[in-house]
């Protein structure tokens, strides 16, 4: 690392925190100025009193209120671009009160008339439908989310490094997968083995991300990990560094937080068709609206049917999934929407296993090709199924307290046979017999989770308080084997299928069963006093760990595990649209699986973080720009090289990451990222070197342009780069580990059939490519063996929404 970027990342907390408490000075005509100034305002519902003060005191008004008039009633929620003024009626809204401005530009607060409606004034830019942190978004940027804190606050705000992926932008790309939707996004590694049918190969910040849905935690095993579908998520956030304050079982790197489609009150109806490459058929659907006229029950269903080939020959992609869903709207105060969903999946080893000659190493017999397939598909197999079901609820008890419960029971099963190639350098021999093993996997994961929390919003003094106490817990059971064995050989020129596989002998490298308890207790206060927020927060997390490895006469390990992860952060909202902020908190995860010796179970993980942010949201527009920097550490790493995991002892990330989203105006629609990430193992016998699959540069740029009027009205283009940097597949960073850096293209065209006939609107048309160029790289290799990155593919759809 150069010295001027270490410097960079080694500015203590102390120092930044007495940088930005310098007092701020303004002279009245200034004030004067702000009170007319429109700025962007992303404000919850919330008590009336506190919310008037904060905006009057971020726009320096003078407001007088008289405490028995507010005293009990909420204010309503406030997004959108407004005056102060017009914020401040905005805020009144269905209180029974109404703001008077004085001569002297001071204002208070009287009761309304009987039988008169106080509404805002109409010097609005732009209102719209108030966002949450759980509900669809126009454009590509998001101004609302609950990452990292399990509240609904405005993205500006929260003193993190988040992105959120909208639905209009996974539309826009027509993303198959949680890798294509995160492509675009600061500081993610994604599709680090290339395309895989199998699984979402994801890195944040160097580590693989928990992945939440619907703010619980999915199961998380040795194969048998759910791939959720895309089509049916409404928003996807990356929360990158440590977040075990709140949400507990993390890694240092981050998570995902992925919020389903939800039903709405709106009667709306989408069908896509979709035909491409690799004979890709796919049927996706989506349903939502009212079942009774009064809206008590809402409903929604989306899904997808997907007939499919992979990049190798002789391998399904086939998807089947439904995710039904329903809202009973109890009362104003009370909301329980029940969640499901079902996935099966029929498909293969796409990944391949692909020997080093041929691919890394020159061969006599030429390069490996991406189609070619060095197993059997009269004998391998991967199947798994999905199910998930449970239920989202939330009642206010008044205008201080509410509270949500989320539960999910989770079931995910996998049955796979599968063949690898031998390793090393001399795998094939002479005339060309590439040396096999085989695999039988046999893995089923069942979790039960649940998330109880309360929310207080409340005052004291001149100190607005957003304050969670929470509850979770989760149960898992993976009964998890693996068996081996020396299976035929076959030829690297000419494939061999259809052999006998019945004298295989297979022995298990892996036999256990798994049950683990989790328990966490988290509280959690977001500050604000005028411009300033100040999040402080601790959880303590209880594990208990049982497993009996039936390939060792049923020998038993317990493990019992407790951490308390603190979380504090401070920042200052500048009301030109600046926030900088800083942040420090810890991670703890408890690891699934075994060691090497498959006698014990993984340790948990721990982990700790610093990080210094900038974020800038002009006031009036639709653009974000983030800048973060961090140092991380974590001990009891686990990595898998070769198919079997061991635990390394400490290593430390430093990075810089750098984002832009920005719905430019009704035509352009942008996104760009650049991520700078340094990491080195500091124990061990691979002390010094870089962790595996972790480029030190990426960059990432893609624009969408729609033409709204003119000869080309209803047509659009979109572009997008992707690029790379060199990485190691393995921890030694040996030269076979090594692949160098790559730089692929995307493209798109779109157009509304409705500009051609009012009998078509709602119909239109797209064709996407991904790696438009067909550039041919290696996304790892990890010593033993390589995997090539994505080739080209094109996928054609028709949408029609009603």
């Amino acid at each position: 690392m150069s010295r001027p970027f270490e410097t960079l990342l080694r500015p203590s907390l102390m120092a930044v925190a007495i940088a930005l408490a310098v007092p701020l000075t303004s002279t009245a005509v200034l004030a004067a100025e702000q009170a007319t100034q429109v700025r962007s305002y992303n404000l919850p519902a919330a008590p009336l009193a506190s919310t008037l003060t904060r905006i009057a005191s971020g726009a320096g008004l003078v407001l007088a209120i008289e405490p028995g008039l507010v005293a009990g009633k909420t204010s309503a929620a406030v997004n959108g671009q407004f005056d102060a003024a017009s914020a401040l009626r905005q805020a009144l809204a269905g209180s029974g009160l109404q703001l008077v401005q004085s001569s002297a530009g001071t204002f208070t607060l009287i009761a309304a008339p009987e039988g008169t409606l106080a509404l805002p004034e109409t010097n609005v830019n732009a209102a719209g439908d108030a966002e949450t942190a759980w509900g669809p978004t126009d454009g590509y940027v998001a101004t609302r989310t609950a990452a990292g804190t399990k509240t609904d606050t405005a993205l500006i705000e929260a003193p993190r490094s988040i992105s959120v992926v909208t639905r209009e932008q996974m539309d826009d790309r027509k993303v198959l997968n949680l890798n294509d939707a995160l492509r675009y996004t600061a500081g993610v590694m994604s599709s680090g083995y290339g395309s895989d049918s199998r699984a979402d190969w994801l890195r944040v910040r160097g580590f693989d991300p928990t992945q939440f849905l619907d703010g619980l935690p999915l199961p998380k095993g040795s194969y048998a990990n759910p791939k959720i579908e895309p089509w049916d998520l409404e928003r996807i956030a990356v929360l990158r560094g440590p977040a075990s304050s709140v949400y507990g079982q993390t890694p240092p790197g981050g998570l995902l937080d992925m919020v389903t489609r939800r039903p709405e009150a709106d009667s709306s109806h989408e069908v896509e068709l979709q035909a491409g490459s690799n004979d890709h058929k796919q049927l996706s659907f989506d349903s939502t609206g009212k079942i009774d006229d009064e809206g008590q029950f809402l409903y929604r269903v989306s899904g997808v049917v997907r007939d499919s080939n992979v990049e190798v020959d002789h391998i399904p992609d086939k998807r089947y999934n439904i995710a039904p869903s329903l809202t009973w709207n109890i009362d104003p105060d009370t909301h329980l929407t029940f969640l499901s969903q079902y996935t099966r999946d029929d498909t293969g080893i796409t990944s391949q296993f692909l020997p080093l000659q041929g691919t890394k190493l020159s061969s006599p017999y030429g390069k490996v090709s991406h189609k070619t397939n060095f197993g059997d598909p009269d004998w391998e197999f991967y199947d798994r199924t999905y199910y998930a079901l449970g239920y989202a609820f939330d009642h206010r008890f008044n205008d201080v307290w509410q509270f949500r419960q989320n539960l999910r029971y989770t079931k995910s099963d996998l049955e796979f046979q599968a063949l690898s190639v031998g390793t090393g350098t001399t795998a094939v021999a002479a005339d060309g017999t590439l040396s096999r093993s085989a695999g039988i996997v046999d893995e089923d994961i069942s979790q039960f989770a649940i998330d109880n929390n309360f929310q207080a919003d409340f005052s004291t003094g001149p100190l607005t308080h957003t304050l969670l106490l929470g509850l979770d817990h989760q149960r898992s059971n993976t009964n998890y084997r693996w068996q081996y064995g020396v299976a035929p050989s076959t030829n690297v020129a000419h494939p061999i299928y259809g052999q006998d596989f019945s004298n295989v002998s297979f022995f298990d490298l892996y036999n256990y069963d798994q049950k683990t308890f989790q328990t966490g207790l988290y509280a959690q206060d977001q500050i604000a006093l005028d411009n300033w927020r100040l999040t402080v927060g601790g959880r303590e997390d209880w594990i208990h760990t049982d497993t009996t490895f039936y390939n060792n006469n049923d020998l038993t390990s317990t493990q019992r595990d407790k951490k308390f992860s603190p979380n504090v952060a401070i920042s200052y909202v500048f009301d030109n649209g600046f926030t900088p902020y800083a942040s420090y908190t810890e991670s703890f995860q408890p690891a699934s699986g075994a060691t090497v010796s498959a006698t014990d179970s993984l340790k948990p993980t721990e982990g700790r973080q610093y990080e210094l942010g900038l974020k800038y949201q002009p006031p009036g527009s639709k653009t974000l720009l983030t800048a973060a920097v961090y140092d991380l550490k974590q001990k009891n790493v686990s990595v898998t090289e070769n198919s079997i995991t061991r635990q390394v002892g400490q290593i430390q990330v430093r990075g810089l990451e750098l984002e832009a989203t920005s719905d430019v105006s009704k035509n352009l629609k942008l996104i760009g990222s650049y991520t700078y990430t340094d990491s080195e193992i500091l124990d061990g016998d691979d002390k010094g070197n870089r962790m595996a699959q972790i480029p030190r540069n990426q960059a990432t740029g893609w624009a969408d342009y729609t033409w709204h009027n003119g000869l080309l009205e209803g047509f659009g283009v979109g572009a997008g780069v992707r690029y790379v940097g060199d990485t190691y597949g393995n921890t030694a960073n040996t030269d076979l580990g090594h692949v160098s850096s790559y730089t692929v293209y995307d493209a798109a065209v779109h157009y509304d059939l409705g500009v051609l006939s009012h009998t078509l609107k709602g119909a239109s048309v797209a064709v996407n490519a991904t790696n438009l160029f067909n550039k041919d790289y290696l996304a790892t290799c990890d010593g033993y063996w390589c995997y090539y990155g994505d080739e080209r593919k094109v996928v054609a759809s028709v949408n029609y929404k009603w």
